[in-house]
């Protein structure tokens, strides 16, 4: 799974899973990381829910973004 986090907080504690590395064709550098969904040392299910939307949230546009909060 890749996902685009920019808290560095977040961003370094995927980059502590497993198997993690910064995203190909250059899109590390902005932020994104492939993180390995392998049972062994995979992120909790909520951990990854939470970093899905954080991505969702950076490159959503913001009415779509916004969308979220009214749920």
């Amino acid at each position: 799974m890749t996902v685009k986090l920019t808290d560095e907080a977040a961003h370094a504690h995927a980059m502590t899973c497993p198997g993690a590395e910064p995203a190909g064709y250059g899109l590390g550098r902005a932020g994104w990381v492939r993180v390995p969904l392998e049972p062994e040392g995979a992120p909790a299910a909520g951990l990854l829910r939470d970093w899905v939307e954080e991505s969702y949230r950076t490159i959503a546009p913001k009415r779509l973004a916004a969308e979220l909060d009214a749920r």
